[in-house]
């Protein structure tokens, strides 16, 4: 009698867990327009979400402890004039997000450290070039201040976001409108997904298509592709007969899939969420009330179905926390954001595990906040991996990083400017002593100041 091996995988018993009402982010509009993103975007400081407003687009920001019921008065971002289709957080400033929008503007914003207290309608840059409606925004993972922006004008531009400038135009390579677009690991290549039914590897600097895929999914519906960490492509579509699929393609011979599997019959575009460190592809589809993941190994089939977390509740949208932004201590593996039609709703994944010592096989190093090369030094050619750091005793954003990120990031000039206009000795000076002697030489020196005297 033959008996049946069970794959072997510390992910096999992954289980989801929606948290309690009191932590959800309830009375949330969240938007109504016909677009397939995600809606959310989440990173270690913030949840923002894409909502309804007359009269322009707005998304609203929350510090991800504010849980609750939120004010209809709490303020957004407002600047665009009309909806917002898609939002993303820098990986490299968690108070820097982009926005891209109806209006045919992509739009740069700098949050406050604590959060919105006044609606912000001034951003830090606008950048200007598309002519149709802006859908899909996305910084590059290992270049400060480089952002893509994708519209429905067919064309892909590259800024820097530094100098405001349009570096990069992909203009002649997708004859219909782009569906998604994914950085690869290092930020070399990209991969885009186009309403034509064709899967493109293209190389941003050199202008040029290195690999595609005509009917990488024969549908008519919607596809989805994303870079892996090794350099192959995930795809998600739908067949011929409308059935919901996956697929996995080598860049260097894209002719034939590595696997194909067909999931079910629904009409949700599926949403894919990859975690390089792990190897775990999840997948939302709009509309559904399940998020299905999966385990990408090398060995057949190639891609292997772990489980499903299934609510009540369609999804309308979904943020990803990024790695760094988890709670070790639970052996939490991923985080999401579920939006629902009023309230945004946390999930969290976890690795059941008996031991309180830190799991370093759950958590390799990953990728940190700081980035491995210059918006200049990508544009001339140059790559880098992105910098990894440990989560042994959980991410904390210091604040040496941040003084750092102040002086030589140029979303900051201003402040930088100031810091350094300082003088060296008043850091030693109190604030108190300081104002005494000022009053004492204002009246029998005028023209003298404390830092004179020191």
């Amino acid at each position: 009698m033959m008996r049946r091996v069970v794959r072997q995988s510390k992910f096999r018993h992954v289980f989801g867990q929606a948290v309690r009402n009191d932590q959800c982010y309830d009375d949330i509009r969240v938007s109504r327009v016909t677009w397939d993103s995600s809606f959310c975007a989440v990173n270690p400081k913030f949840v923002a979400i894409i909502i309804d407003a007359s009269g322009g687009g707005a998304f609203i920001v929350l510090p991800l402890q504010k849980t609750g019921r939120i004010d209809k008065a709490y303020p957004t971002v407002c600047g665009h004039t009309g909806p917002v289709l898609d939002i993303d957080w820098c990986p490299h400033n968690d108070q820097v997000i982009a926005s891209g929008s109806e209006d045919c503007t992509v739009m740069v914003w700098q949050i406050p450290e604590n959060g919105l207290e006044t609606p912000l309608s001034e951003p830090v840059v606008v950048l200007e070039g598309h002519s149709k409606r802006v859908g899909i925004v996305s910084w590059h993972p290992t270049a400060r201040n480089v952002l893509l922006s994708a519209g429905c004008d067919n064309q892909i531009i590259i800024w820097n976001v530094g100098t405001g400038e349009a570096v990069i135009n992909l203009e002649d390579m997708h004859p219909d409108v782009i569906f998604s677009v994914s950085w690869s690991r290092n930020g070399s290549l990209l991969c885009t997904a186009c309403k034509d039914k064709k899967v493109r590897v293209i190389d941003p600097r050199k202008q040029k298509i290195v690999a595609e895929k005509d009917k990488a999914h024969e549908g008519a519906r919607p596809m989805r592709a994303i870079f892996l960490a090794d350099g192959n492509i995930f795809t998600t579509g739908f067949s011929r007969m409308s059935e919901r699929q996956l697929a996995l393609w080598k860049t260097d011979s894209m002719d034939e899939p590595i696997c194909v599997q067909e999931m079910d019959s629904s009409n949700g575009v599926l949403l894919p969420f990859y975690d390089p460190d792990t190897n775990i592809v999840y997948l939302c589809g709009k509309g559904d009330s399940s998020i299905r993941y999966f385990e990408i190994t090398d060995e057949a089939p190639f891609v292997h179905y772990l489980n499903t977390f299934s609510t009540k509740e369609p999804q309308r949208g979904m943020g990803y926390m990024p790695k760094r932004g988890l709670d070790v201590n639970k052996c939490e593996i991923a985080r999401f954001y579920k939006l629902h039609e009023r309230k945004c709703e946390p999930i969290i994944m976890t690795v059941p595990r008996k031991s309180d010592l830190f799991q370093d096989d759950l958590y390799p190093d990953t990728a940190g906040p700081d980035p491995a090369l210059e918006a200049e030094e990508w544009f001339a050619g140059k790559n880098g991996g992105p910098i990894l750091i440990s989560l042994k005793d959980g991410y904390v954003s210091t604040k040496n990083r941040d003084l750092k990120v102040v002086k030589t990031n140029v979303l900051e000039t201003k402040p930088a400017t100031k810091a350094e206009s300082v003088p060296t000795v008043q850091k030693h000076v109190s604030p108190a002593v300081s104002q005494f002697f000022q009053e004492r030489l204002e009246r029998f020196f005028p023209n003298m100041t404390v830092s004179d005297c020191c």
